[in-house]
């Protein structure tokens, strides 16, 4: 992790690129180091105390760096982290709007997760929870702006960080307060996982909905009165072949009934039974078509009554103009390195999602590169790490 930081004359001429990846490389170990201690601080997302045990371990790295941090409250989330970098004190920056690097620190993974999967190095590999999505994104960004700070004397240009608690969740407590800031920036780098091995960024990614449908019916004995009840599990079953029948994975709609739950005994008709409902649009005019789909859906057995909750959660990030011409600045930027990055549109959603859907620039997927996000081998290839970091740089100077 670099070390306390002084301000210095901004620097006449910069290093050339290939020096640049130079120099991330020679602090590659570094860069590993600084993500093992973040993936050594567990941070579920449902457990608001360890969560704001990281945001608070992250507030005192960046201040060294001379961000100035605010922690945006929750009660019922972990608490969010932003931090803001001034640009160069001179006149071509002073109006120039700040760059949103945006990321999260909380994980799909409970507390202790690390005594069965530990942080470690194996083939050229860093394993361990979290490590790729997204701590290796969050050290990117720390180990970026050490690097600009370096080479320019000061930062470039204005920077804001945003590190949320919820994402793995659904960013309920943060929402609001990314897109505030989205409003303010020139654009939105987002520090999720690159998509594959090949390290393609992201510039489309479908939008998410979250539905639950639930059924009432009428409960009876299933021995003694067997015709008088009226099973809200078969109407369910019924509802949920219907709800099938909604994929369109051509233009691609998938709807997923991924939970189901419904009666009591056995022996008793079941008066209740839900569905928790998983959907994914890739264009935004899908979104109000399936929702009037799944909100018109209508009882089989009419002795029954069907109650349909949620919504579209996440907008997709659709490969809009701005975000191309965020992808090939990208583009050129690694090409001053011999790397060809490729583009990619995946089915997940991020945070960038919001950002996009808000017609700002966004280009997501500049974190790290590995495999097995939310899995027990998850792991970042460690000599990827350099290139992610220039990459990250780079973009902080010209977006």
């Amino acid at each position: 992790m670099p070390g306390k930081k002084t301000r210095k004359s901004p620097v006449a001429a910069q290093p050339a690129w290939t020096e640049r990846l130079s120099y991330f490389s020679e602090r590659q170990d570094g860069m590993v180091e600084t993500v093992r201690e973040l993936v050594e601080i567990e941070s579920p997302s449902d457990n608001k105390q360890a969560v704001d045990r990281i945001a608070a371990f992250l507030a005192r790295k960046f201040e060294v760096l001379g961000g100035r941090t605010q922690l945006h409250r929750s009660n019922n989330f972990g608490d969010s982290l932003q931090i803001d970098f001034d640009g160069l004190s001179r006149p071509k920056s002073a109006n120039r709007r700040p760059v949103l690097l945006l990321g999260h620190y909380d994980t799909v993974y409970p507390l202790g997760t690390l005594a069965n999967m530990p942080c470690k190095i194996e083939n050229g590999r860093l394993c361990g929870p979290g490590v790729l999505d997204m701590k290796s994104g969050i050290t990117l960004m720390l180990h970026a702006i050490e690097a600009l700070q370096t080479w320019h004397g000061e930062l470039p240009r204005p920077v804001t960080v945003f590190l949320v608690s919820d994402e793995e969740v659904g960013s309920y407590s943060s929402r609001k307060i990314t897109e505030a800031l989205a409003k303010q920036s020139a654009g939105v780098l987002v520090l999720e996982p690159a998509a594959g091995l090949h390290g393609a960024v992201k510039t489309a990614r479908k939008g998410v909905g979250e539905y639950t449908l639930r059924v009432k019916g009428v409960a009876a004995h299933a021995g003694l009165d067997p015709g008088k009840g009226h099973s809200a599990i078969l109407e369910l079953a019924r509802q949920i072949a219907a709800v099938a029948r909604l994929n369109n994975l051509r233009q691609g709609l998938s709807v997923n009934p991924g939970i189901i739950k419904g009666g009591t005994r056995t022996n008793v008709i079941a008066a209740e039974a839900s569905t928790a409902i998983d959907v994914r649009i890739k264009s935004a005019k899908q979104a109000s078509g399936i929702d009037r789909k799944l909100r018109s859906l209508k009882p089989f057995d009419k002795h029954c009554k069907l109650e349909m909750t949620g919504g579209i959660n996440r907008l997709p990030m659709e490969r809009t103009a701005g975000v191309a011409a965020l992808y090939k600045k990208a583009q050129d930027i690694a090409g001053q390195i011999g790397w060809k990055l490729e583009e990619a549109a995946v089915g997940g959603g991020s945070d960038g999602n919001f950002t996009a859907g808000m017609g700002i620039p966004t280009l997501d997927g500049m974190g790290g590169i590995g495999e097995g996000a939310h899995a027990v081998y998850e792991y970042v290839v460690i000599s990827e790490l350099p290139r992610r970091a220039l990459l990250l740089a780079g973009m902080i100077e010209s977006v």
